[in-house]
């Protein structure tokens, strides 16, 4: 087939010399705030998804940028396999795949809506809490006042509420009295420039949950866990920007994680019903990660629904799809695949 593979590239970064230059709308401007990039890929992650797919594939590389929507009417691709982040807004993951519904062409992973929803964390809970999917409890905080009448208890967890790849939480993010909380809360206010997502802390075990298929045939991947006493003693039990892009790196990679999870089988199908289900109802394809955390009684959480997982291609990376999958025995290159296949199955290409 011929493929087009879209995605959004870390603008301090440069393609290699046989890759286009980033267009000036991409670059970085003063008010970027210091994980302003942190969900768009690197061009390593982003050729080694080219290189998979071209296995079995034609692969053209477009940029999500202003020029796409030509590109992608001009080519006519069989299939565009869809790594996008987007670039403005609470909907910017949903803009290249609206682009593809309009000019009618097929692509991976879920549709405009899923993405919206599922990047708007609040929008998320609301709706899995009507499903009676455990989730923390929560409130929106739009303005600092707002915290002089809200009803909450601590410990809490701030973030913000359109987010994602830990952008925007930090050590500070776990607040125990009423002062780090307005200031955690004004922080995100001011930075990101939207509301703050201000939740329970749920204080167990972390665990994050790779799902790959459509229908019935939803298949959950080994489970990572997050094992945060791994991390410096003066970091909070949090996987945040601090411990995601700073001190686990991959000169010097942490042993956070450890896949599979050491779990009864009892946890473990907990952990799997409640993802599967999630995964249904927010109507996810093709694949999609998610994180879960237990609170005090032991009892899983879903803290938020990825559709557009990380997929670093170097295991130094502790990329956790990626991680996920070797354990179940598919390396990168079948992973990628598989996500093809399943995008091109829903559309009787495959």
């Amino acid at each position: 087939m011929n493929l087009a593979l879209v995605f959004n590239v870390k603008p301090e970064l440069s393609a290699d010399e046989n890759e286009s230059p980033l267009t000036s709308e991409s670059a970085p401007d003063d008010k970027s705030s210091i994980d302003e990039y942190a969900e768009w890929d690197t061009w390593e992650t982003i050729n080694a998804v080219r290189d998979a797919l071209a296995e079995y594939h034609q692969v053209q590389l477009i940029e999500a940028n202003t020029e796409a929507f030509e590109k992608l009417k001009m080519i006519k691709p069989d299939l565009v396999f869809n790594i996008a982040e987007g670039m403005h807004g609470i909907s910017r993951e949903a803009q290249i795949p609206a682009i593809l519904d309009m000019l009618q062409i097929p692509y991976t992973g879920s549709d405009p809506l899923t993405l919206s929803i599922c990047l708007d964390k609040a929008r998320t809970k609301e709706i899995l809490k009507y499903h009676n999917i455990p989730t923390a409890d929560f409130k929106v905080i739009s303005s600092p006042e707002e915290l002089e009448t809200a009803k909450l208890s601590f410990p809490l967890f701030v973030k913000p509420n359109g987010e994602g790849s830990s952008k925007g939480i930090f050590n500070a993010s776990l607040v125990h009295n009423a002062e780090e909380l307005t200031k955690a809360v004004t922080k995100i206010i001011n930075e990101y420039h939207q509301p703050a997502l201000v939740e329970q802390y749920l204080s167990g075990r972390e665990f994050t949950v790779a799902l790959m298929g459509n229908g019935d045939e939803v298949e959950v991947l080994p489970i990572v866990e997050i094992n945060f006493q791994e991390l410096p003693k003066h970091l909070a039990p949090v996987y945040s920007y601090e411990a995601k892009w700073i001190f686990d790196t991959k000169e010097n990679p942490l042993d956070i994680f450890s896949c599979p999870a050491q779990l009864d089988d009892e946890l473990k199908n907990k952990i799997e019903i409640i993802c599967k289900k999630a995964y249904k109802i927010l109507r996810c394809r093709d694949w999609s990660r998610i994180d879960v955390r237990l609170d005090a009684e032991g009892t899983p959480n879903i803290i938020e629904i990825n559709p557009l997982p990380g997929i670093l291609p170097n295991p130094e990376d502790n990329s956790c799809f990626p991680k996920a999958a070797r354990s179940a025995g598919m390396n990168y290159n079948v992973l990628i695949n598989r996500a093809a296949w399943h995008g091109a199955r829903r559309y009787g290409l495959a």
